[in-house]
């Protein structure tokens, strides 16, 4: 029985003909009504799968140490913005707040959603103002200046649909956004590129590809050979150059999977789209459309440059991981005998930097790290 998403690509379908990958991935993921996250599905022990977040506190306290440091590279400024984009039910909004980092009192914490749902898990779990109090003037303390951020006022929280249009000073942070943005699919033809698109029975067709698509998947994979496929992710890259033109002074961090066009040529496509669902991995992405979740590896090569790449191990042991694990472990060792909820909290910690330094999983993503100096 098809899903409701797959009756709507497929009366699309009927109407217009053949329509393009990155719609499909569009509807499946972000559909107001039947899309995976307009549903409320995704990250969770009770969702689909597990991201950093996810696999504990500890991921949101190294984070808090991270936004300290970057407060103090822009000589502590007040306000001071940090967006997160892709923020889903605002478990790491709640381990960062929880952490209590030394910026709290200037802190003013924007979590951009798309999913009404997700936005509204983040209302229960977290004090929110109007968005006009915590990115606007709050107070007028002199008449000729007009109004202004009232300062040490922090922390202000607030929930959006889309990225702030006010620049601001601080930081924009997205945890695994870049790989759920829709994409176009590229096949490589003895003859040239053609684009993957999906007829009204759901199943793929291949179309010539207009020529700004095929010079563009030719610019990056010149080398892909016959029956090879590529993705051509514009809308990431345009995510990244909308982020940076909202900031006077700050920088952008991302973290996710990633890889370069021309890698992901020489490898099955299903290796580099994947799905999600129940924990495991789903099914064909054309299949069970808005009820599992479709992810594509960044290529970094179609991206704005970063200024720093590293591994989310090298991130997070740059930020102090392994101080907040030795504390742990001594403060588990003062406890143990005692077996109280506080002694196993500090336990897991050491489980969770394990989780999240792991080199065949969370360990070996990318972040990377654009900077806007003002």
């Amino acid at each position: 029985m098809r899903t409701q998403v797959a009756e709507i690509v497929a009366e699309r379908a009927r109407r217009l003909g053949p329509i393009p990958f990155d719609e499909v991935v569009e509807l499946a993921l972000y559909h107001p009504e039947h899309g995976f996250y307009s549903t409320g599905r995704g990250a969770g022990r009770s969702g689909d799968f597990l991201t950093s977040p996810e696999v504990g506190p500890l991921f949101g306290a190294v984070l808090a140490r991270a936004f300290d440091d970057w407060w103090r590279d822009l000589d502590e400024p007040d306000p001071y913005v940090v967006v997160e984009a892709g923020a889903g039910a605002g478990t790491l909004a709640g381990h960062v707040l929880n952490a209590r980092p030394r910026c709290l009192r200037a802190l003013r914490y924007v979590l951009v959603e798309r999913s009404e749902r997700l936005r509204d898990a983040q209302r229960g779990r977290l004090p929110m103002e109007p968005a006009r109090q915590v990115l606007g003037p709050s107070i007028v303390t002199d008449p000729d200046e007009g109004p202004h951020p009232q300062p040490g006022v922090g922390p202000l929280v607030t929930s959006l649909a889309e990225l702030p249009q006010r620049s601001f000073t601080g930081v924009v942070v997205a945890n695994e956004l870049l790989d759920n943005l829709p994409f176009d699919l590229l096949e490589k033809e003895p003859l040239g590129w053609a684009e993957v698109r999906v007829d009204d029975d759901l199943r793929e067709t291949l179309v010539p590809a207009a020529t700004d698509l095929a010079l563009h998947a030719e610019r990056l994979a010149p080398d892909a050979p016959p029956g090879s496929r590529v993705p051509l992710q514009r809308p990431a890259a345009a995510w990244v150059r909308s982020a940076l033109a909202i900031l006077e002074r700050g920088q952008i961090t991302a973290f996710d999977y990633a890889s370069t066009t021309g890698e992901m040529a020489r490898r099955p496509w299903t290796e580099w789209v994947r799905t999600y669902r129940g924990h495991g991995p789903g099914g064909h992405p054309l299949e069970n459309l808005g009820e599992q979740d479709i992810t594509c590896e960044v290529a970094v090569d179609q991206l704005p440059s970063p200024d720093t790449a590293r591994t989310q191990e090298d991130f997070l042991r740059a930020h102090g991981l392994d101080a907040l694990v030795d504390e742990a472990a001594r403060a588990w060792e003062e406890r143990a005998h005692i077996g109280d909820l506080d002694a196993l909290e500090h336990r897991s910690r050491v489980t969770e930097a394990s989780a999240l330094t792991d080199p065949e999983g969370l360990g070996a993503f990318q972040v990377f790290e654009w900077k806007v100096a003002g």
